[in-house]
């Protein structure tokens, strides 16, 4: 009896769980595609497949999902950058993080792409939960950047990083804010030509 009790405990322990991940993976995409203020508890749960009523057994506030929400958004784009960096050549990484993020897919993937330049402007309107979890998922963006200079460790590659992201967000935020195609391509060239890639005539 105990055993049949435990193995149903355990299906309804991992049927929530799952139940959990789709909520936050919808709200993820969600905040991306349509900002803080434009989603909904209502639509998120549509999304995931559950009812409105069954919000509270996962949150205990609007707020906390969109915490976890910009937390997992972030881990898969952190998670992305560092697949890249880890596939390219020691000395190439950086160029190709950059020009991954400035390439054209990107630019048009802002339901699944960078939670920082989709976001960015709302942020200091948030919660400080919210605020919190992207703040720690953009110190891990800068940390990979910084890995990537040969004086890593040091203060001028931290520096560096810094200054390297917040082109980097800046340019694809500029590029997603003009309806000139040609303005868009422009700014993306145009930081890939000046900051790190000498070699890099074009973006993708």
């Amino acid at each position: 009896m105990i055993h049949i009790m435990r193995k149903t405990g355990n299906a309804r322990s991992a049927a929530k769980e799952a139940s959990h991940e789709r909520i936050v993976d919808a709200a993820a995409k969600a905040i991306r595609r349509s900002g803080y203020d434009g989603t909904g508890v209502a639509d998120i749960m549509k999304e995931a497949g559950l009812t409105h009523g069954a919000f509270y057994a996962h949150f205990e506030s609007r707020e906390a999902m969109l915490a976890e929400a910009a937390d997992r958004a972030g881990a898969e784009s952190n998670a992305l950058a560092a697949r890249i960096v880890a596939s390219a050549k020691p000395e190439e990484s950086l160029q190709a993080l950059m020009q991954v993020y400035l390439s054209k897919e990107h630019l048009a993937s802002i339901e699944t792409g960078c939670p920082i330049s989709a976001l960015g402007s709302e942020m200091p309107r948030q919660s400080p939960e919210v605020r919190l979890a992207a703040t720690r998922r953009i110190k891990e963006m800068i940390d990979l950047v910084a890995r990537q200079f040969p004086d890593w460790g040091q203060p001028s590659a931290h520096e560096r990083a810094l200054v390297t992201v917040a082109t980097m967000v800046g340019t694809l935020t500029l590029a997603r804010a003009v309806n000139d195609p040609a303005l868009s391509d422009a700014f993306c060239k145009a930081t890939l030509q000046s900051l790190i890639l000498p070699k890099a005539d074009s973006v993708n």
